[in-house]
């Protein structure tokens, strides 16, 4: 991957690859273990120092780092025997969503979501990770087929939003997306969604109608972008620290209002840093969430996705 370097990380950035370079040494030469540790702590006490006061636009643009890992970098390290499937037997295949059968701990799993690129080539490939109409029936098609067949289905969120063409429109973005809420609100399988980057508007959501949604520690959520809701509100894009601050889209946020139901803790410096590490620690929260829901039948899955977001916004007279 290229290097992308955002400024507010350029102080630990330097450490992060040393610990990586020592820890290659380490590895031939034991001699290098006590220095190995005591910068592993250094690095481990500087970024905590300098991501504990990161600001909610700070945040958002580490949920999109060029360097963070997608969903099909998670698909790699905690999946088995992918099969990708392909096209919405309607219009065409939308490679902003990806989805398919896997194996998942020797369990059989359908796995859906979204999938941005890198660099140019592939960014126009996947549509910078806006799907069209046709994405969304792909994905309504996988939820269906996991309920036919009695699979979990794991999907992973990071898009800025539905693709807001033309011709999305004119081929039904709306009533696809409002089409996936549907589907996935009445399969009588569990659901775990995990929110790996960024996740806008209902172009998320239509991944987001789950038992359990996770997000990882710099993952957002939100009904629009902060720069969307700058433009909205004050008819200035360049006020979108000011909108990130009142949405309340970083996962401490979204975890005090319920919207999500755990933090994925990352690993030092943010997931981009580690791709390995960054998918054991999804691997041991996303585990332990899909089997709690074992004990539920089809219909009391239905009935506890239903009061989830039924409860979502409520609160006492």
């Amino acid at each position: 991957m290229a290097a992308f370097v955002l400024p507010f990380e350029k102080p630990v950035v330097d450490l992060v690859e040393r610990v990586k370079e020592l820890r290659a040494l380490a590895a031939s030469d034991q001699r290098f273990e006590p220095e190995l540790a005591r910068l592993e702590e250094k690095t481990s006490r500087l970024v905590r120092e300098l991501f504990a006061n990161l600001s909610p636009i700070q945040k958002v643009q580490l949920s999109r780092h060029a360097n963070r890992p997608y969903t099909l970098d998670y698909v790699k390290r905690l999946f088995t025997g992918f099969v990708e499937l392909k096209g919405d037997r309607r219009f065409a295949e939308d490679p902003a969503i990806v989805g398919g059968l896997a194996s998942y701990h020797g369990r059989s799993v359908v796995v859906v979501g979204h999938q941005k690129g890198r660099g140019t080539k592939e960014n126009v490939k996947r549509n910078f990770g806006m799907p069209h109409p046709e994405g969304y029936r792909k994905a309504i098609r996988l939820y269906e087929l996991a309920d036919k067949f009695g699979l979990p289905i794991l999907t992973f969120i990071d898009t800025p939003g539905a693709y807001p063409g033309i011709g999305a429109e004119e081929r039904g973005q709306s009533e696809a997306i409002g089409s996936a809420l549907s589907a996935m609100a009445r399969v009588r399988v569990p659901i775990v969604a995990t929110i790996i980057g960024e996740g806008g508007s209902g172009g998320a959501l239509a991944l987001g109608v789950a038992n359990r949604v996770l997000v990882l520690e710099f993952g957002c959520y939100s009904v629009i972008t902060p720069e969307g809701c700058a433009a909205i509100l004050w008819n200035d894009g360049s006020r979108a620290e000011e909108a990130a601050n009142q949405l309340k889209i970083t996962a401490p946020d979204l975890l005090q209002l319920g919207v999500v139901d755990g933090i994925v803790e990352e690993p030092t410096g943010g997931a981009h840093q580690d791709h390995d590490a960054a998918a054991r620690m999804l691997d041991a929260t996303l585990w332990t969430t899909l089997t709690s829901l074992d004990g539920l039948s089809p219909e009391e899955l239905v009935e506890d996705r239903y009061r989830r977001f039924r409860g979502l916004g409520a609160y006492l007279a």
